[in-house]
């Protein structure tokens, strides 16, 4: 890893207890009403302990461990949406003041002992649009490309609000968050960048996916019989 002189600013660190939701016709339990918590906070390999995730399926796992979004992001939704945004609104267990230049899957931010790496990008999905308050939101969201990113924890520490947080680039040019997030969200098939990002520490989530978009890109692009 080359370290950067790049430094972010951490602006809250955010977890829920579970809170009843109504999704679309079904009722639920969520973990996305984050509030802001005080004081240090310890930081484990599998998040922050008590913090409640519901859809195991899609969200948490050592690979998606703690999820990231930006002041300048949601300072944009705020003029989009037309509404204030407290830190958590987005789900997100650590609000950053911004993202630096290139965010990619395999950048590490150190605090202290405690180390992360950036795995994937978020998702949108029906609690996210639940918690909007618009089952539109999610095409809103994937139109903005500002989905935030997932982290693993590659060594525990703690935190506290008001830390900087010293961004280390991969030596690796992996694939960008935007880059995955838009291939996420297309149509088409490119096996090369398939394979980037299979070959970068993407979060075991998605490289399921990039296996199966593989499959199909490879398919695709498969010889024609006779040639």
């Amino acid at each position: 890893m080359s370290q950067s002189t790049h430094e972010i600013q951490l602006l809250s660190i955010n977890a829920a207890e579970p809170q009843p939701l109504q999704v679309g016709n079904r009722h639920t339990r969520t973990g996305h009403f984050k509030q802001p918590l005080q004081g240090i906070v310890a930081i484990e390999e599998t998040g922050i302990d008590g913090d409640f995730i519901a859809d195991l399926k899609h969200h948490g796992g050592p690979d998606q461990a703690l999820y990231l979004y930006s002041q300048e992001d949601i300072d944009w939704w705020k003029q989009q949406l037309q509404r204030d945004i407290s830190p958590g609104f987005f789900g997100e267990n650590l609000t950053v003041s911004h993202w630096w230049p290139t965010l990619r899957i395999g950048d590490r931010l150190q605090a202290g002992e405690l180390l992360l790496e950036i795995t994937a990008p978020r998702i949108p999905c029906s609690t996210l649009a639940a918690r909007v308050g618009d089952k539109l939101f999610p095409k809103a969201f994937v139109k903005a490309e500002r989905c935030g990113a997932y982290a693993r924890v590659l060594q525990p520490g703690t935190l506290q609000a008001g830390q900087t947080f010293t961004v280390l680039k991969a030596d690796v040019i992996y694939p960008t968050i935007n880059e995955v997030y838009r291939y996420c969200h297309s149509k088409g098939h490119n096996l090369d960048f398939v394979q980037r990002v299979l070959h970068s520490p993407v979060a075991e989530k998605m490289r399921v996916e990039m296996e199966e978009r593989k499959a199909r890109a490879e398919l695709a692009t498969g010889q024609l019989p006779g040639i």
